[in-house]
């Protein structure tokens, strides 16, 4: 029996144009030799890819180690975050096939079980793409997200986890390079996939690290969306929210003059601080967070007041 230290919730860049809802078409920028070379520097044994709705990016992965058998050490296995009809998603360990998007929440568990997989609630107290309540219906429940920089929605998570009696667990949900690796756990299991989800299944797993993404990792993934998918965002500003379109027009123009400005870090500090409000509220006064799906800035800037 092994300790092995594993990524449980990370993406690469077969990630992209897989999203579903109003979530930007680009969504990682994380290559595969990148991805495997810096899983070997951290260490990792294992490595659960969560692409969205799709099992694109293991494949890949598998092959590229074939050609590259320094990479060989690293068992890298099949999963997929999907995303429900709701907009929240589900982690699914173990697939053999994909489960399409769309799907409700039940439906997609239902389809998870078939294949003999595992369900795994991610940032399930979020304010976006959550499972909330439902979380108590998956195997496991991400009680840390590396990316929950509200702080709240992870202490929501671990007390829910602890009042249901569900294993909790941690995910970087990596987007950029250098969160690969941020959360870990260990699985006491051989290094094969059959007996890993046996202990997964069997609460035989643990959380081993847990960091934040910082502002800066942040914003890179913010820029990479912006860079990429400006001409969907304009669209998407054009048809929801029609009367911003000559301030997000300008807010474009100096984010391309300088992306590192100062005035970015700034800008989040206050949406960050706005978002922990919001998430108080949400988790701890129960207020109905379907609001959040519309993604209105003026609904959510008046919520955080």
């Amino acid at each position: 029996m092994e300790k092995l230290k594993t990524e449980l919730h990370c993406h690469n860049s077969f990630s992209n144009f897989h999203q579903a809802g109003n979530d930007t078409p680009f969504d990682c920028n994380v290559g595969i030799e990148e991805q495997l070379k810096q899983s070997l520097n951290l260490g990792l044994d294992s490595l659960f890819v969560t692409n969205h709705n799709t099992l694109d990016g293991y494949t890949q992965l598998l092959e590229y180690q074939k050609n590259h058998p320094k990479y060989n050490k690293i068992k890298v296995f099949p999963a997929e975050e999907i995303t429900t009809d709701e907009g929240a998603h589900v982690i699914a360990y173990g697939l053999h096939e994909e489960i399409q998007p769309g799907l409700s929440f039940e439906e997609t568990v239902d389809e998870i079980k078939k294949q003999d997989a595992i369900s795994s609630a991610p940032h399930p107290f979020s304010l976006l793409d959550a499972l909330r309540e439902k979380a108590k219906s998956c195997d496991l429940i991400e009680v840390f997200n590396s990316n929950n920089v509200d702080v709240i929605a992870n202490v929501k998570a671990t007390v829910f986890a602890q009042e249901n009696n569900i294993t909790g667990v941690s995910g970087s949900d990596s987007h950029v390079l250098s969160t690969l690796g941020r959360c870990t756990n260990v699985i006491e299991a051989e290094h094969n996939l059959d007996d890993v989800l046996h202990s997964m299944r069997h609460n035989k797993i643990s959380i081993h690290t847990t960091g934040y993404a910082t502002v800066q990792e942040t914003l890179e993934h913010f820029r990479y969306k912006v860079d990429n998918s400006t001409e969907w965002i304009f669209d998407y500003v054009s048809e929801h929210y029609p009367r911003s379109k000559k301030l997000f027009s300008l807010l474009l123009k100096i984010f391309e003059r300088n992306p590192n400005s100062y005035l970015w870090v700034l800008l989040f500090k206050i949406g960050l601080y706005a978002m922990k409000r919001v998430s108080k509220k949400v988790n701890y006064q129960n207020i109905d967070p379907s609001f959040m799906k519309d993604r209105n800035l003026l609904t959510m800037f008046k919520a955080a007041l």
